[in-house]
């Protein structure tokens, strides 16, 4: 007990000791002479350049509000207003803690307040100020929006200096996260206000303007198309930017320009059998891949070029051939550290503790490129230990690598070959199980998609997977709120029930259960519903099945396929049409299963539905418009003729 209390005084001392020197400096804020406080927050500037001991201290004593007091003063001298907001900046310079306790003084209204001052030296010192505040991470950038005067001011502001306009760029490229802020920056004008930037004299305004140009664009059709038809000094938009993709330019500078280039691209302002992105961008992408360049290059290349071809099987294609790119990546998983930095131990460590982004990295950029192309999947997965890789990919503890290992590993699922090659081969279906016990939604969805590919009938996983409990795992993805994870546990079930043998139909219904069944059936998205039908198809196919099925839940079966026959056609909506005739064609399937006249007990099935009203609706399908459907219902009337 006695040792306990001995402790809080020593501690306290310790802190009086350091702390004394910083009060002296914060005591000499409240002096009444106006000289005395400016040489005060001179002397306090020059003992916080670099000592972030120092910046805490005086952080903790009060230093903040006193300072911020000063600087939104009308009385205070434009001097002084001046050295408050450089002492602040240098303040903010500090550690994560430091800006938090900036940004919970107020000090951003308190700085943009100052922005309406006409002096250019003070906006100059508010802006840098307020630009390290807000590439901070742990700063909200929502801030920035919260009084809407301050977008278009700031906008007014960029013609005053270079000094504003690299300040005022690196603000909105920071803190331009939503479509909201896009639209925002859009509508006040940022395109052709930050446009003339990127011919400006100074590097660094080029830059931050490219990097606005960057998040402004990404995903943003209306920015995008914007973009396409301005010109800077007579030159299109698009060619400025391939300029900035040469390789004598530094490579932050072709890495950003690529991704403007990949995101209007994306957003379908240029064609992607464009020059500037077949010949140009892309070939810009491959280069950052290599293991010259260091590690959040080869990661940031590697997630924009995977972006900008995964929609495009050409490119696709070409990347594919481009710089030996399928063995480059295999270098990710093995050199963490770029070949230049092998002597700088700090920069060893640091690729070390991020070598898991490069993993991810290149797994996402392999899901990409083998997406579409049996022969590229064929060639990603010869590349040396590469199905061990995904394997491992799949335990690793960082959730985005174990994303984007399952997105690969789902892209490589797609070709019949590998199902049966590689995928046998490496067992690759126990660590996806395990993946699917307790994952996080997005994993959940990608994972299993995979299995639905695993399951269908060629796939020589199927007979392992089933003995494995799976059952029970695919009816709980069907309760989930999610749509998507409703019809991969459908469609899983579906491709597991398509030629099964008895023993495996029947559990799935016991463990799927009547109840559940229904709820699917009347699900409000279409996917689940096709898939439930299917399902329903599936299990229906051969006729011992079909009697052991029907005479145990034939009724609930029954209302299942009236319920959506009769449902859809009191649907008017004319945007559903489209599904509603796929609906009605599976279900119809269903039916003239059940009633296939060479069959036993068909006569007892056809009163049954005859009874629940079927005739009626047959009858009133084969005047329908679709022909499929029409040919469907024609041919399940002739059974009741026959």
């Amino acid at each position: 007990m006695m040792a306990c209390l001995l402790e809080a005084p020593l501690r306290i001392s310790v802190l009086s000791e350091v702390t004394a020197t910083s009060r002296h400096y914060v005591d000499r804020l409240f002096d009444p002479d106006p000289q005395n406080v400016l040489q005060g927050v001179i002397d306090m500037k020059n003992a916080v350049i670099g000592n972030n001991k120092q910046k805490a201290n005086l952080i903790v004593l009060g230093a903040v509000p006193r300072l911020l007091y000063l600087l939104q003063q009308s009385s205070s001298s434009l001097e002084l207003r001046t050295e408050c907001a450089v002492v602040l900046g240098s303040l903010a310079m500090g550690t994560e803690n430091n800006i938090k306790s900036l940004v919970d003084c107020h000090i951003i209204p308190a700085l943009l307040q100052g922005l309406l001052c006409s002096d250019l030296i003070f906006i100059e010192a508010c802006l840098r100020c307020l630009r390290t505040v807000f590439i901070s991470p742990v700063t909200p950038v929502q801030l920035l929006y919260t009084d809407p005067t301050v977008i278009p001011h700031l906008m007014s502001l960029l013609s005053r200096s270079q000094h504003t306009q690299e300040y005022i760029t690196q603000i909105f490229a920071h803190c331009c996260k939503t479509p909201e802020h896009q639209t925002v920056l859009f509508n006040h004008g940022a395109i052709q206000n930050i446009a003339p930037l990127l011919i400006s004299p100074s590097y660094k305004v080029r830059m931050q303007a490219l990097k606005c140009f960057s998040v402004l664009a990404y995903e943003n059709a209306q920015v995008s198309m914007t973009l396409v038809n301005v010109l800077v000094d007579g030159e299109q938009l698009s060619q400025v930017f391939v300029r900035m993709m040469q390789r004598d330019k530094p490579i932050e500078m072709q890495l950003t320009a690529a991704k403007c280039l990949t995101y209007m691209c994306r957003a379908g302002a240029i064609s992607t059998d464009d020059g500037c992105v077949v010949l140009k961008t892309l070939p810009c992408l491959v280069r950052m891949c290599s293991k010259e360049r260091l590690l959040e290059e080869r990661v940031e290349g590697a997630e924009t070029l995977a972006y900008l071809m995964e929609p495009d099987i050409e490119l696709q294609r070409i990347a594919s051939v481009t710089d030996h790119l399928v063995s480059m990546l295999a270098d990710y998983f093995k050199y963490p550290s770029s070949v230049s930095a092998i002597t700088d131990i700090k920069r060893l460590d640091h690729d070390l503790k991020h070598a898991h982004e490069l993993r991810q990295a290149a797994f996402k950029l392999y899901a990409s490129l083998g997406s579409n192309d049996e022969d590229i999947r064929k060639k990603i997965t010869e590349t040396e230990n590469m199905m061990d890789r995904i394997v491992s990919g799949l335990s690793e503890s960082s959730i985005k690598v174990r994303l984007a290992a399952v997105r690969c590993l789902h892209s490589l699922s797609r070709s019949v070959q590998q199902l049966r090659t590689s995928f046998h081969d490496h067992a690759v279906w126990k660590p996806l199980m395990k993946l699917l016990q307790n994952a996080p939604d997005e994993v959940l969805v990608m994972a299993s998609s995979t299995l639905c590919n695993l399951l269908l009938e060629f796939s020589p996983s199927k007979e392992p997977i089933l003995e494995s409990g799976v059952i029970e795992l695919l009816c709980s993805l069907t309760q989930s709120d999610s749509p998507a994870l409703r019809v991969n546990g459908i469609w899983a079930l579906m491709n597991m029930a398509f030629q099964a043998d008895q023993k495996v139909k029947v559990e799935i219904v016991r463990a799927l259960g009547t109840e559940q069944l229904f709820r699917l059936l009347s699900d409000p998205d279409a996917n689940v519903l096709m898939k439930t039908l299917g399902l329903l198809r599936n299990l229906l196919s051969t006729r011992p099945h079909i009697d052991q099925i029907m005479s145990s839940h034939g009724k609930q079966i029954m209302q299942a396929v009236t319920l959506i026959l009769e449902g859809e056609h009191s649907i008017e909506v004319k945007e559903q049409g489209h599904s509603n005739v796929k609906l009605q064609l599976a279900a119809t399937f269903c039916i003239s299963n059940l009633i296939w006249n060479e069959e036993d007990g068909s006569q007892e099935r056809q009163d049954k539905l005859r009874e629940m009203g079927f005739v009626d609706i047959l009858h009133k399908l084969t005047q329908a418009s679709d022909p499929n459907l029409c040919d469907r219902a024609k041919t399940a009337m002739q059974q009741y003729l026959a």
